[in-house]
């Protein structure tokens, strides 16, 4: 797992760094040192799969409280940063798990970034 690329990166760092945004995830996939390796290629997926998650339930509570728009305004903003923060800290814990060599798998999204890993 802590096997040193040619940039002189090991497994556990690049898995930490697919977190960062999709992006780095998305190119872990593609790009040929990194796409050999089965742990980082599972953090990559984990990290799209997050994203994905996160992206859709920022627009559903976007949606469902625009229909209370002036009511809800206060309402939308507390619920918006309480999702905000959940996902800034468990964006923190995968990377420090990815770091330390770990494949912690989240509920549901990490058993079908296992099930791309391995594929």
């Amino acid at each position: 797992m802590s096997e040193s690329k040619p940039s002189g990166f090991s497994d556990n760092a690049i898995g930490a760094i697919a977190y960062i945004t999709f992006v780095p995830a998305i190119a872990f996939l593609v790009l040929r040192p990194y796409n050999k390796s089965s742990y980082v290629r599972f953090h990559a997926w984990q990290s799209i799969l997050l994203s994905c998650v996160f992206y859709i339930v920022t627009t559903l509570l976007s949606m469902v409280f625009s229909m209370f728009f002036a009511t809800a305004a206060y309402a939308y903003a507390t619920a918006t940063w309480l999702v905000w923060a959940c996902w800034l800290l468990l964006w923190i814990f995968c990377a420090i798990k990815a770091i330390n060599g770990r494949r912690f798998m989240l509920p549901i999204l990490g058993a079908l970034a296992e099930k791309q890993a391995v594929d």
